[in-house]
């Protein structure tokens, strides 16, 4: 008899004002049918387009970007074979080595974990209407949004190397 998957205990996307800690979030995939979990983690690095970084600030269209990224976290959950997924952006300063961003993945197996992780991380970059604001050693600054390339290919920046 065929094992029946049981729906995602955690379907979730969130935006965070002030810092979070990962290892409650990764507490809530635990799931009697998770034999995998893959995660991913985006820091605020020192650099970018070879410019020295001296932090950033991160501003989201609130309702916009929790729907949106809601959306992606439920077309992971529908698309792989998951017991569970969530997403965490910051919003607001950031300094060097920050978490910027979280997404966790429980599975079965290692193989839907990591696709559905990519996938989330992937489609939140080029989807959520996130922005980010740059401050450079120079004294210039820069407003980016995160990716405008399809979702997994690269465009060429270092940031996607």
């Amino acid at each position: 008899m065929a094992a029946h998957a049981a729906a995602p205990v955690v379907v979730r996307f969130e935006l965070a004002d002030d810092r979070f800690e990962v290892e409650p979030l990764r507490a809530r995939l635990l799931h009697d049918a998770a034999g995998a979990y893959a995660s991913f983690e985006g820091w605020v690095r020192d650099h970018n387009d070879g410019r020295p970084v001296l932090g950033l600030r991160y501003e989201a269209y609130a309702a916009l970007a929790a729907a949106e990224g809601q959306r992606i976290v439920e077309e992971a959950a529908a698309r792989f074979a998951i017991t569970g997924v969530h997403c965490v952006h910051r919003t607001g300063e950031l300094a060097i080595g920050d978490l910027a961003v979280w997404v966790g993945v429980g599975a079965a197996h290692r193989g839907a974990a990591f696709d559905a992780c990519r996938f989330v991380i992937d489609e939140v970059k080029s989807r959520v209407a996130i922005w980010k604001h740059e401050r450079y050693a120079d004294g210039d600054v820069q407003w980016l949004h995160p990716d405008t390339t399809v979702a997994g290919e690269s465009n060429g920046r270092e940031e996607d190397r």
